[in-house]
């Protein structure tokens, strides 16, 4: 059994990278590595080469000896947190991924959800110190969720809870990755401010100059972070793109106070590095739209202070208690 004070690996896999860190027992990320994440139509087999290369270059970082690695995989992990389940990014279905690992690993290796392991982190070194009922929505490629109540993580009896961005908010909406129609990940998700963006570049509209501009009138060129900045400088239909993440957010967000009731929304994710200009339209939605609005406390909307290392730290840190005997 290890001590809950060893270094531990975290690595987090996102739709576009594989990051990980060494990360200490208060939290601290103390070397990084990083990889590309293989497109959707690679194998499994070609995801796996990539987090142990990721591993294998901050064994090699350490300093000292490293007791345990923590994955936080982008997709349905199973109760067992052993087995992804479904990624809708990436090519596992029902992937043994923990025992494929072991087999090249020759560590204590604990899996869970991405999305789960940034909320442990807000949680216990971020944002949401202090607050032991929350709600964590991470948007970035798509939309992940994570919940704490009582303090302790809720991953349902399957062990896919929190998969937010698969509700359905439009009714034969737009087409996701999941299969299903109208999934709120389709509204309020990096994907999606992209996908607006581009869709009025190709319809040559003219309120999209500056980002045309930007790009050299590329529209596959256009980025989340691209429009986010020039959204920080004042571009008219940047900030108006956000605006209509926001509203969307805000509209989930609400529905999630109704089902949950947390004192605490934190909302984590590459989108979220555009601040104000994202949670002042979703708190203004999620006001309107709150059940009880007016007679009920309203639960807090903040920022994630870890930003994109979140799901590592998390990772790190629950594989590190995990191999100590803690349940987590």
């Amino acid at each position: 059994m290890t001590s809950p004070r060893d270094l531990s690996i975290g690595i987090d896999i996102g739709g576009t990278k594989v990051a990980g860190g060494i990360v200490d027992a208060d939290g601290r990320v103390l070397a990084r590595a990083r990889a590309d994440t293989p497109e959707r139509s690679q194998s499994p087999q070609v995801v796996e080469d990539t987090i142990v290369g990721v591993v294998d270059d901050l064994i090699a970082a350490a300093d000292g000896p490293v007791a345990t690695v923590g994955i936080g995989a982008a997709g349905f992990v199973a109760a067992d947190r052993a087995t992804i389940v479904f990624a809708p990014h990436l090519s596992w279905r029902h992937e043994p991924l923990r025992d494929a690992l072991a087999q090249r690993i020759n560590l204590p290796i604990f899996i869970d959800n991405d999305a789960n392991a940034a909320i442990w982190a807000e949680g216990k070194f971020g944002a949401a110190r202090g607050e032991h009922h929350v709600v964590m929505v991470n948007l970035g490629t798509g939309i992940g969720g994570g919940i704490l109540m009582g303090g302790r993580m809720i991953r349902g009896r399957y062990g896919i809870a929190g998969e937010f961005g698969h509700m359905q908010v439009v009714p034969d909406g737009q087409r996701c990755e999941c299969g299903n129609r109208g999934c709120w990940e389709q509204y309020a998700s990096g994907n999606a401010l992209v996908r607006e963006a581009r869709g009025l570049m190709m319809a040559h509209s003219p309120v999209v100059r500056d980002l045309a501009a930007r790009v050299g009138g590329d529209p596959q060129l256009l980025t989340g972070p691209l429009i986010t900045q020039a959204a920080k400088e004042g571009d008219p239909i940047a900030v108006e793109l956000l605006a209509d993440i926001g509203h969307w957010l805000g509209l989930g967000i609400a529905n999630l106070a109704a089902a949950l009731d947390p004192g605490m929304f934190v909302i984590g994710g590459g989108v979220s590095a555009a601040g104000d200009l994202l949670l002042g339209p979703a708190r203004t939605t999620f006001r309107r739209h709150l059940t009880g609005r007016g007679y009920r406390p309203e639960a807090t909307i903040a920022v994630a202070q870890l930003g994109n290392e979140a799901g590592l730290i998390g990772a790190a840190d629950l594989a590190r208690l995990t191999a100590s005997g803690a349940d987590v």
